[in-house]
């Protein structure tokens, strides 16, 4: 007969079975250690807007934020886990804490960086994804919070442990959205002279970025392109005739970036020896699952499950707002932000899509490399 110890075991084992973090998409455990350092906007913020000095009331730090997976609000904009939680999970890590959050850090595991609102310029300003914030933190300042990580990590670890996790870990991104955004709320008829030139700028400024990340350490660069802005609820609702259809010029907008972040990174990887990167087609991916949500197991890809207005495009958790009572038939939780369901499907993608949707490597090859 089995002992009461072993049935006690077993039956917390099963109660706290999780079906993400035990599916086939988990890498084959390895006694190189890697870790996962994430940077971005508000799609990848798993909660560090909540810790600056300042005030945040109206972001993800109220219900329903987190109703789904958390059963509270984490800071994350969507009913559960965003992105890089399923890609930690994946990768047999734990949920990648945000930076700023108080108290012990395991940065040796990685650490989330995102900020809701920030761009790579530091001019970009926040509160332009139905994120209503009176502060962020831009990408060169995600930058500088890693380089204080890092010398964290020196002291704890020594310098050639650290180096050497550093060198394995994976870097990933998702930016650039709000820097659009705001050109195209900010100056809607600059001429295309001006818009490529911005886009340039963009692009200057995050390879500035991944270079000083080479320089530190990091070799192994993750990205999800610019999602398709004339899609998002929250862009759309200044302009309800548009019905299901896109508005066309923040698209015009995400493609030129996606093009020249794509040759960008290829560039890096012609001239900085053992640069590695992956690109995940967030456009196209995202913008089909808008287009033909049944195909993907959704009943609505136009409309946010939680909001007010046009396309419940804005205050969600704000009163008085509407709330869908099943967020997995959205793609949209928010008027900016994807639901738990719509993220997962998206994480597959970047851990092992198809070449055409990610490459030259996809995220698990990543973390397979040495």
């Amino acid at each position: 007969m089995a002992s009461f110890g072993y049935l006690y075991s077993l039956l917390l084992t099963l109660i706290n079975f999780d079906p993400v973090s035990f599916s086939s998409h988990r890498s084959t455990p390895e006694a190189t250690h890697k870790a996962l350092f994430v940077f971005g906007d508000s799609l990848f913020d798993a909660g560090n807007n909540q810790y600056l000095n300042t005030s945040v009331e109206g972001s993800a730090v109220i219900w329903p934020y987190g109703e789904t997976y958390f059963d509270h609000p984490t800071g994350r904009i969507s009913d559960g886990r965003i992105v890089p939680d399923f890609i930690a999970q994946f990768a047999n890590l734990p949920l990648p804490p945000p930076y700023l959050e108080p108290g012990a850090h395991q940065f040796s595991d990685g650490t989330n960086f995102a900020s809701a609102g920030a761009g790579v310029l530091p001019e970009t300003q926040p509160g332009t994804m139905d994120v209503p914030l009176v502060s962020q933190i831009s990408l060169p300042n995600q930058l500088s919070n890693f380089k204080d990580m890092k010398r964290s990590l020196h002291q704890k670890l020594g310098e050639k442990v650290s180096k050497k996790l550093l060198g394995r870990a994976v870097y990933f991104f998702s930016i650039g959205g709000n820097d659009y955004i705001n050109l195209f709320t900010q100056q809607p008829k600059a001429p295309k002279s001006y818009k490529r030139q911005y886009v340039a700028m963009v692009i200057r400024n995050l390879t500035s970025v991944l270079k000083e990340v080479y320089e530190l350490g990091g070799r192994k660069i993750a990205f999800q392109n610019v999602a398709p802005l004339g899609c998002i609820p929250a862009v759309k609702s200044g302009n309800p005739e548009v019905g299901s259809e896109c508005l066309e010029e923040p698209l015009k907008l995400a493609r030129l970036h996606n093009r020249a972040l794509s040759a960008a990174l290829k560039k890096l990887e012609s001239h900085l020896p053992g640069f590695k990167y992956s690109i995940f087609d967030y456009y196209n991916a995202l913008g089909d699952r808008v287009n033909n949500p049944s195909k993907y197991g959704f009943k609505n890809g136009t409309s946010a499950c939680c909001g007010s207005g046009a396309f419940r495009g804005s205050h969600c958790g704000t009163e008085p707002y509407e709330l869908c009572s099943n967020p997995s038939e959205y793609v949209w939780f928010d008027g900016g932000h994807t639901t738990e369901s719509a993220n997962l499907q998206l994480a597959e993608l970047i851990w092992t899509g198809p070449s055409d949707v990610t490459g030259p490597y996809t995220m698990k090859q990543l973390f397979e490399q040495s």
